[in-house]
This record gives C-alpha cells, structure tokens and sequence, in this order.
C-alpha cells in the first residue's frame, strides 16, 4: 500500500470511530441557541483556526431557513487587529478569552478546536467562556488531551494523526450543518 492509500486508510478509520452521539448532542446545542437568539463563537489556531473560520461561514450561510431564524455567529479568528493587539498587549494565551468576555453572554455557546487540545488560548478562553456562564463545546483528536476537561460536551476525533484529526474536524463542520437544515 502507497502513503496516500494508508493516510486515507486512517481518516477513513477516524471518521468511523466519531461518536454519533455527540454530534446529535452538538446539534441539539446549536438549534437550541438558535431558536433562542444566542450568539455562537468559534475558534481555533493554525488548521484549526481556518475550520473555525469555515465552521462559521457554513453555519451564517447554510444553515439559512424560512422557518428558523438566522445564526449569530462569530469566528473569534476573523479581526486580525483585535486579535494581534490582545497578543501584543496581553499574550497569545489571551487572544480568544479576551474577546469573549468583551462579546460573550450567558446562554452564548463557544466552541473551540485543539487537534492536540493543548492549546493554551484555547483552553483559556473555554475557562472564561465557562464563567461567563457560556455552553462550551470541544473538538479536538488524540485522547482529548486537556480540553476534554475544560468544555460541557467533547467531540475526540481519536487519531494520533494530526492532519488525520483536522480532516475529521472538516467532515464534522458540514455535517453538523447539514443535520441543523432537518426539521
């Protein structure tokens, strides 16, 4: 077998493994906060950040219908000068927890994305988010690493592959959306 054949062979395997379950729950979440108006925060570094980025998108446009109102959604990735001067003035670390406590409410739902879920920006802001009394969601790979920890439901795409546990992440943004488009 070729290393193309044997990198497919393992995201197949890791998209097999995604617990069903938690996905339903990830849904659940989401047309809860939508039927309630409630903003939606997404974000992530490097990969991740970019399927933060694509995660809202997806979720703004298509998720759109006549019978259900519009997502609030923010991609705490997107505003490059708010995010260099937290960086700048406070540390890397702070950069999305930063942003949350300026927009964030209770009954807001955050999720972020650590395919290691060792990212210590990540992992803070998903503190603060608890705090401000947000729904917190994870998705993150290998065994969860801290992050499983840190959030009120986890989504592990549980490869020990990084590119193998952002691939998965990919798949899991347009089916998510895809289940929030079912009545």
């Amino acid at each position: 077998m070729n290393t193309a054949q044997v990198y497919l062979e393992g995201v197949v395997a890791t998209l097999r493994a995604l617990p069903a379950d938690r996905i339903g729950e990830v849904v659940a979440i989401l047309r809860q906060a939508r039927s309630e108006g409630r903003r939606v925060f997404l974000f992530g570094n490097g990969g991740s950040a970019a399927t933060a980025s694509h995660f809202a998108c997806d979720l703004a446009k298509l998720t759109r219908s006549k019978n259900e109102p519009d997502f609030k959604v923010i991609a705490l990735t997107e505003n490059s000068p708010t995010f260099s001067a937290y960086a700048n003035d406070e540390g890397y670390e702070a950069v999305f927890a930063a942003q949350l406590r300026s927009l964030a409410e209770p009954g807001d739902v955050a999720i972020g994305l650590s395919a290691s879920g060792r990212s210590a920006n990540i992992l803070r802001a998903l503190e603060v988010a608890r705090t401000l009394g947000l729904t917190t969601i994870g998705f993150t790979g290998f065994d969860g690493g801290k992050l499983k920890d840190k959030v009120d439901l986890c989504v592990i795409a549980a490869a020990n592959d990084m590119q193998q546990v952002e691939d998965a992440h990919h798949v899991l943004q347009p089916t998510i959306c895809r289940e929030l488009l079912r009545a």
